[in-house]
């Protein structure tokens, strides 16, 4: 999927148990993507009452927040948030046309999906980049 004509860039969007840890990773990946014009990101953590979960609602406000029409990459932390994300996009209803979960480390993820994002990839890029980031090694 791509974004059609007149499409900003591809959303993103980071679910996180954590506010905090969905908050810290946003802030991360837009000072290593640098400058410029990023592409819009934005956390969802936690619930909705500060405590430590993850929330459909918070989830959809953030895809919505992000969605400049060529589509939402939604990447995510543990695998209960899988779940979550797994069942918002099968009832189609909540998030923007063209949201998608993608399979990716959530840190290493977000970086290269945001820097991809920036440079204007259309969503199946933003997802082979950020999904790529599986190979980085550390040692």
């Amino acid at each position: 999927m791509s974004g059609g004509t007149g499409a900003g860039p591809v959303g993103i969007v980071l679910v996180s148990h954590s506010a905090a840890v969905a908050a810290a990773v946003a802030e991360l990946a837009r000072g290593l993507a640098g400058g410029g014009d990023l592409a819009p990101v934005l956390p969802a953590g936690g619930t909705p009452d500060g405590g430590l979960g993850t929330s459909s609602e918070l989830i959809a406000e953030a895809a919505k927040g992000v969605d400049r029409g060529a589509g939402v990459a939604i990447l995510v932390d543990l695998g209960s948030a899988v779940l979550t994300v797994k069942a918002l996009v099968a009832e189609g209803d909540e998030l923007p046309e063209g949201a998608r979960l993608v399979d990716a480390p959530f840190v290493e993820g977000a970086v290269a999906a945001l820097v991809t994002a920036s440079a204007g990839g259309d969503l199946d890029a933003v997802a082979a980049a950020a999904s790529e980031a599986y190979a980085y090694r550390k040692e």
